[in-house]
């Protein structure tokens, strides 16, 4: 009988039940099964609108668009919907979904707690304050997506080195330094909220709450190769993850130097949190529920969590958005939607897997 690690032990004795005890086969069935309700949740949204498609309508339109010989008419009011407003955003909504879900099972296995989000570390009050900066001052950042950008790798940065001491970076010095360096930020966003005029201020609040309203293919073409890239290598170091996991001296005795693949693995999942929260706001709860939910399906192995959270995190991504633009009839900010739904569910994890907090 193969020996299970440490790890699988604990989560399947205090959170995840008979899950982690899954063979590899099972496992890899619950992921195909996660795919194709991805794919069906991506069809589904781009049926429902003030405009309801037809699935041939639909991929009629995407085979125009894709394939060389006959395109659509000018002016096509299926293709305008199909393919310049539905598409991209369901596609920047799976790549951000899908980056902040990646990026939050990457930082509570590192920091092996269960609460730990993306914007741990401060890159949403970074972001926030570039794109406010540039929302106030847009003669000096003229665009507001690079200067969030940069802002948020650069708030993770300082918290970094903020919490490097003698070669190595604790794992709750790097925390409590990742609070107050976000404190900073948050502070200086308020600043700006005060001197900014009244359009300035709105523009502000409007992208702290996140939405995909502008989501142009250009987007996509931005965000796609970083997300992909950044989902290839978290899952190539899947199992350095369940390593770290386990704890520093764990990770020693076994021959992984736990600060080199910390720095690399936070590395990746702040360059990914920064790209999404750059283009569409802060979009908080994704990164701290879809973890969880793919942990309770597939256990506590890593090699299959980041592939799970990603997929869940677009599938719930899709969810909020489809609800934030269809609700009403004005668009709701995908963010509020996302609080929304997301607070029952720790409420629920609360009260039914309460050991794993305790």
């Amino acid at each position: 009988m193969a020996r299970m690690n440490p790890l699988t032990r604990f989560f399947d004795k205090h959170c995840y039940g008979a899950a982690g005890e899954l063979s590899g086969y099972h496992k890899l069935i619950k992921l195909i099964f996660i795919a194709a309700l991805l794919l069906l949740s991506a069809l589904a949204a781009v049926m429902i609108g003030a405009y309801t498609l037809s699935v041939s309508d639909i991929l009629e339109i995407i085979w125009m668009n894709i394939t060389p010989g006959d395109v659509p008419s000018p002016g096509n009011i299926y293709d305008m919907i199909v393919w310049n407003i539905r598409l991209p955003r369901i596609a920047l909504a799976i790549c951000v979904g899908g980056a902040l879900a990646m990026a939050g099972a990457v930082f509570q296995s590192v920091f092996k707690n269960p609460l730990v989000e993306p914007y741990i570390l401060g890159v949403s009050s970074g972001a926030a304050f570039g794109a406010a900066l540039a929302i106030v001052f847009p003669v000096i950042f003229p665009s507001i997506q690079l200067s969030a950008f940069f802002f948020g790798a650069l708030a993770v940065m300082a918290a970094y080195l903020l919490a490097y001491a003698h070669g190595e970076t604790p794992l709750i010095t790097l925390i409590l330094a990742g609070v107050i360096i976000g404190s900073v930020f948050s502070a200086f966003v308020s600043l700006l909220k005060y001197v900014s005029d009244d359009s300035a201020l709105r523009e502000i609040v409007f992208w702290l709450m996140g939405g995909f309203y502008y989501a142009t293919w250009d987007d996509i073409r931005i965000i796609a190769p970083s997300v992909i890239l950044g989902f290839i290598l978290l899952c190539a170091l899947g199992w350095k993850l369940n390593i770290l996991s386990m704890g520093d001296d764990e990770a020693r005795a076994l021959g992984v130097n736990p600060e080199v693949y910390k720095f690399i693995v936070i590395s990746i999942a702040t360059f990914i949190t920064a790209f999404a929260v750059s283009l569409v706001g802060i979009i908080a709860w994704v990164g701290l529920m879809m973890p969880h939910a793919a942990r309770m399906i597939l256990g506590p192995d890593n090699r299959y969590v980041i592939p799970a959270s990603f997929m869940m995190g677009g599938i719930y991504m899709i969810f909020c958005d489809t609800i934030a633009r269809t609700i009403t009839n004005a668009e709701i900010p995908v963010g509020i939607i996302a609080s929304i739904l997301g607070a029952p569910y720790l409420c629920y994890l609360l009260r039914n897997r309460g050991k794993f907090f305790g």
